[in-house]
């Protein structure tokens, strides 16, 4: 902003084993949300690198970014982000369409039946309910069978009852090796989690195992 330098993070330091399931706590304007857009490949550090899958990712041309984004990186967000006019199946196949490969139909069925939702494909956003939404959501991120699933606040427009079956979806999809990293300011969120990690002025606080 002007000659103001405003660093979201500050030298943070962090690594993330396959088939964890991590939960990212903090405080507004902890960092927190630049470090999932820098995780989902969304934005670039000024410094530093960022490893994914063995690669440094940090330098990587646009291009590239956008490709490695939409192949291993699956993306939950807590309004879901659907198509409202179309099916369960079309939204899920979509990420599909633009990366292209084959039996994209096939692969996106896989997906909902994953999630519980094998009787919902024909249904549009507004004839299912908030959890089944977002299953739809899920189930488009794990369509491209992406390293890493990021959750942003994924429980958030959800009733209690439902968001507990979504966390407890969460924690199959860890047990079947899926690697999750769920940013919320929920506490009873996180306690689902294998390990909280506590972000503040662009640090990491605590970093703790469950």
């Amino acid at each position: 902003m002007g000659e103001e330098i405003v660093h979201a993070l500050r030298g943070l330091d962090l690594s993330i084993g396959s088939n964890e399931l991590v939960a990212i706590m903090g405080p507004s304007g902890s960092g927190k949300s630049t470090l999932m857009n820098i995780l989902g490949l969304l934005d670039v550090p000024t410094t530093g690198q960022y490893w994914l899958d063995g690669r440094d990712v940090a330098q990587l041309p646009q291009s590239e970014l956008a490709r490695v984004r939409g192949r291993q990186i699956g993306f939950v967000f807590q309004t879901f982000e659907l198509l409202p006019r179309q099916t369960a199946l079309r939204n899920v196949e979509l990420p599909l369409t633009y990366s292209g490969g084959p039996n994209r139909k096939g692969r996106a069925i896989e997906a909902l039946e994953r999630v519980g939702l094998g009787n919902r494909m024909g249904h549009r956003p507004n004839q299912m309910s908030g959890g089944q939404r977002q299953r739809v959501a899920i189930a488009r991120a794990l369509v491209q069978k992406p390293s890493l699933l990021l959750a942003d606040e994924p429980t958030g427009n959800l009733d209690t009852q439902t968001g507990e079956e979504i966390l407890a979806l969460f924690t199959e999809l860890h047990q079947q090796g899926q690697t999750i990293v769920i940013v919320t300011h929920e506490p009873d969120v996180a306690e689902r989690c294998k390990r909280i990690v506590r972000i503040r002025d662009g640090q990491v606080e605590s970093d703790e195992s469950c």
